[in-house]
C-alpha cells in the first residue's frame, strides 16, 4: 500500500498517494499565478514623512473642522496609512476663538467632568468655555474623533491650538490648508 500524504486543495484536505501528480494549485502556485504572489506593502517608521499644516478656524463649524483635523492627525489622507503606526501630520489651528456652532449649542451644550470625589461633578457651558479657553473646545472635539488609546493620545499631541492668529511654529514652514 503506497504511503498517504495530505495535500492542500482550495482549503480542503484530501488524501492522495505520494506517487500521484502534484495537484493544480501546487503546480501553478497560489491561485494560478505561476508561483509569484502579490505582497502587501507594510509601512515602516523610516518611510513616514510628516508635514506641518496651518488650519484657520475662522467661521468654520466646530464638528466639521474637528473631523478634518482628526483625519490629518491620523494620516487618513496618505496612501500608506497604517492603523497601528502614527503616520499623521502636525496641525496648527489658529483663530480658535472664532469657531462657529450651529443651532442653540452655545446655550444648551455643557462640558462635564468629575473630580473623583462624591458630588464632584463640574459643568461648564460651551459659551463660557469658548470665551475663556477656546483651545479646549477644539481639543475636546478632536479628541473624541481620534482612537481612544495610547496612539490617539500621541496623535493629539501633534495638534497645536491657538486662540489668536499668531503661532510660534514658523520654523517648521507649515503650509496653509483650506478646509
Amino acid at each position: 500500500m503506497p504511503e498517504i500524504c495530505r495535500v492542500l486543495s482550495l482549503g480542503h484536505l484530501r488524501n492522495s498517494p505520494v506517487n500521484e501528480p502534484v495537484n493544480k494549485i501546487q503546480k501553478l502556485g497560489f491561485w494560478g499565478l505561476g508561483g509569484s504572489q502579490m505582497q502587501t506593502y507594510a509601512t515602516k517608521g523610516k518611510d513616514i514623512e510628516k508635514k506641518w499644516y496651518v488650519v484657520d478656524a475662522t467661521d468654520r463649524i466646530l464638528g466639521r473642522l474637528a473631523s478634518e483635523i482628526s483625519r490629518l492627525l491620523m494620516g487618513k489622507h496618505k496612501p500608506y496609512i497604517t492603523r497601528h503606526l502614527d503616520v499623521g501630520d502636525f496641525v496648527i489651528v489658529i483663530n480658535a476663538e472664532k469657531v462657529r456652532l450651529t443651532g442653540k449649542k452655545l446655550e444648551q451644550k455643557y462640558y462635564f467632568r468629575h473630580t473623583g470625589y462624591p458630588g464632584g461633578v463640574k459643568m461648564v457651558r460651551l459659551d463660557k468655555m469658548l470665551s475663556e479657553k477656546p483651545e479646549k473646545v477644539i481639543r475636546h472635539a478632536v479628541r473624541g474623533m481620534l482612537p481612544h488609546n495610547s496612539l490617539g493620545r500621541h496623535q493629539l499631541k501633534k495638534m497645536k491650538v491657538y486662540a489668536g492668529p499668531d503661532h510660534p511654529h514658523e520654523a517648521q514652514k507649515p503650509e496653509l490648508l483650506e478646509i
